[in-house]
């Protein structure tokens, strides 16, 4: 199994490391952010799961590269992904990168108290590859 995936025209797919924490301690700054995670993004470790760049395509070309690899490396022969219902960045995300929307799942997600449905999407080995933008 490969260690990372390269994206054709982008970012490179990578094992987070220290030195990208503040990046993403800054990027959960924001206020439109800070819902984001479950737990704090308040150390390194934390941090290493995130990064940000919104509005660039960057979130579409990782998850095609994750896919891909995915497909193509693991071996998988489904993915599925989920997002709360009031995210629609994150819907576009997925149905450019081929996802199909199976369902919602009423009142999976729980921040702060409040509960949110969560749209599902899935992608199979045998759909074919979206053409990329």
């Amino acid at each position: 199994m490969r260690e990372r995936a390269d994206a054709s025209s982008g970012p490179v797919l990578r094992r987070g490391r220290a030195e990208d924490a503040r990046a993403v301690m800054t990027a959960f700054a924001d206020p439109l952010m800070r819902g984001r995670p479950r737990e704090p993004v308040d150390s390194v470790q934390a941090a290493e799961r995130w990064t940000t760049a919104r509005g660039r395509g960057t979130a579409s070309r990782a998850c095609r590269a994750v896919a891909r690899w995915a497909f193509e490396d693991a071996e998988l022969f489904r993915l599925e992904l989920g997002h709360r219902v009031n995210d629609p960045a994150s819907c576009k995300v997925a149905r450019a990168v081929g996802f199909v929307v199976e369902g919602r799942q009423r009142q999976k997600l729980e921040y702060d108290g409040v509960r949110y449905d969560v749209e599902l999407h899935a992608r199979l080995a045998t759909d074919t590859e979206p053409v990329s933008w």
